[in-house]
């Protein structure tokens, strides 16, 4: 029951994350400004929701989070703003393909950090993606794009690396993790950034950002990987490569490059019949 919970948990929190990278296309700000108001908002609707949730303990909760707490907010920080970064330096398809790369390496991390068994088609899986991966950096290659799609890679090992550590530290609340992320990017980039410099249409787009499309996937992500894998709960992600372009498309009317269908199709291909095998397995025990 709590695998086929933490499943269905993914599942709503990439549905509800799909339109993030169109928001980050439509937002015509410096991406230092959108980077400061995303981390900003996620902090204070996750502040007033754990505020909310634990009342008077909510001190003593954060406190509970701890050195991995702290970690953690770095990981979830870093990957914001390399996928902030990312999406603006090269195509959302090739962000979100190159970002599924993460269930390979939450299943490299899983075997060296938690020492649990990483099955052979996992692996296979691996050659397979990172062959996908290769395709598509080939694409990128003297376009301008590749610094992008680099930073969408290292996207991808943040957050299997936070995966990793929600689920080491099972019995502690991440949620705070999270709000310490917000605070972190907001703090990391308001140098550079231009707070008031933004039109209503963009500050609508912000708050739609910063206090649904964000916050609600954060927190279900630090409960998922308590209830199944880490490898899994990245596997589950790959919606996000499916509906995520599919936003850009229908809206911008942005088309993928030859080299990312190819190399996304690799990839996907190799993780989908993955996560058919482990399901198959966790059903049979």
């Amino acid at each position: 029951m709590d695998h086929l919970r933490g499943l269905l948990l993914m599942v709503l929190a990439v549905l509800v994350l799909t339109p993030d990278t169109l928001l980050i296309y439509l937002i015509e700000s410096d991406p230092w400004t959108l980077i400061f108001w995303r981390g900003l908002l996620t902090a204070l609707t996750l502040t007033v929701a754990f505020a909310v949730m634990h009342g008077r303990d909510m001190v003593k909760k954060i406190w509970e989070a701890g050195l991995p707490g702290i970690v953690a907010g770095l990981l979830f920080g870093g990957s914001t703003i390399s996928f902030v970064m990312s999406v603006r330096l090269t195509t959302a398809a090739n962000a979100l393909v190159v970002v599924a790369s993460m269930p390979l390496f939450a299943a490299v991390f899983t075997l060296i950090f938690l020492k649990e068994n990483v099955p052979l088609r996992t692996w296979l899986a691996a050659i397979a993606g990172f062959g996908g991966i290769a395709v598509l950096f080939s694409g990128s290659l003297g376009g301008g794009a590749l610094i992008g799609d680099l930073l969408a890679l290292v996207t991808a090992c943040f957050m299997a690396g936070n995966f990793v550590l929600i689920r080491r530290y099972e019995k502690i609340s991440m949620i705070p993790a999270v709000i310490f992320s917000g605070i972190l990017t907001t703090l990391a980039v308001a140098s550079f950034a231009e707070p008031a410099v933004f039109g209503s249409v963009d500050f609508l787009y912000l708050i739609l950002m910063g206090t649904i499309v964000l916050p609600v996937p954060l927190a279900i992500m630090t409960v998922a990987p308590k209830l199944i894998p880490a490898p899994e709960v990245s596997l589950v992600l790959l919606l996000e490569t499916f509906l995520g372009p599919l936003w850009v498309w229908m809206v911008l009317k942005e088309k993928p490059a030859k080299e990312t269908v190819i190399g996304g199709a690799l990839l996907i291909v190799a993780l989908i019949v993955h996560s058919i095998l482990s399901l198959r397995e966790t059903q049979v025990r």
